[in-house]
């Protein structure tokens, strides 16, 4: 299983490695077996599963919800619950008792938190309490409102320099890794240089140690345009709209089902004499 360990030996080996997230059962099994070694149950669940405009809806009890649906299907990847707004903001107590339920009852190995300044402590303690830490600066969702939206950060000396200093008291107040999302490639990489522990790009350009994108963005089941710096490796929702329109199709002119699908009178199994797997769920 990759560990914190492992992540930081990605580093200093010059691997350049890869996270995505993962929100159910099924998504993380496969991505655990293709080889993706971080699983990010990220808190975007609340754009791409649940349908908010924002993640800030998202609650605790939601995150912890797929968190242990991702825990089921994955068995080799490092596992990182996002904590959710409002989560750990009012206190370091709060943050801690919220970060042990990912631990304790979601099966998660580590937690992300955004933001510098209040949580460059929260990273502190719950570091010492022996909870790994995923800095997230840059463009960091759970600020959207006090950004006036989802706009690049540190295109201003002042902005970089002060993403450049909260990533260094990261680092320092024990954080494993982090996340730059929505920064200029020039201020990431001069980040990356400038750490001992790794940095995750996600619109920051190539020169961090990592890469993350949301699964559905990646396969391309999300509508309409995808962000600038999204890579569609598939185009799922294409497909699916296709195999939803030869679905209705074949019911509606009877060739579905076939003799193929059916079973015989005693229930024993299909008509046909091909193996068939056992009938393991239905519709409901």
């Amino acid at each position: 299983m990759t560990t914190v360990l492992d992540v930081q030996r990605f580093k200093d080996e010059h691997r350049r490695f890869a996270m995505l997230t993962a929100y159910d059962f099924l998504s993380a099994r496969i991505l655990d077996e293709a080889g993706i070694p971080i699983l990010l149950v990220g808190d975007s669940l609340g754009m791409v599963m649940l349908g908010y405009p924002t993640t800030l809806p998202v609650t605790l009890d939601d995150m912890l919800h797929h968190a242990k649906a991702v825990a089921r299907g994955a068995r080799q990847a490092m596992l990182v619950g996002d904590m959710p707004f409002m989560s750990y903001q009012a206190s370091a107590e709060q943050a801690i008792t919220s970060a042990g339920r990912f631990l304790q009852e979601a099966g998660m190995h580590a937690i992300k938190l955004e933001g510098g300044g209040p949580s460059i402590e929260v990273t502190r303690r719950l570091t010492e309490t022996g909870i790994p830490v995923m800095g997230h600066l840059g463009l960091t969702p759970q600020f959207v409102h006090q950004m006036g939206g989802f706009k690049v950060q540190g295109k201003t000396e002042s902005q970089a320099a002060r993403i450049l200093s909260d990533a260094q008291a990261l680092e320092q107040a024990g954080a494993f890794s982090i996340v730059l999302e929505g920064v200029p490639s020039e201020l990431a990489a001069r980040i990356t240089r400038s750490l001992h522990i790794p940095t995750i790009g996600i619109g920051a350009g190539p020169g961090t140690d990592g890469q993350v994108l949301v699964f559905h963005d990646m396969l391309g089941l999300t509508t309409g345009k995808a962000p600038k710096f999204v890579k569609r490796y598939a185009n799922l929702a294409e497909e699916i709209t296709r195999a939803a329109s030869r679905y209705i199709e074949e019911v509606g002119n009877g060739t579905f089902p076939g003799p193929e699908h059916e079973y015989s009178a005693n229930g024993s199994g299909p008509t046909s004499k091909e193996p068939r797997e056992e009938v393991k769920y239905g519709a409901g």
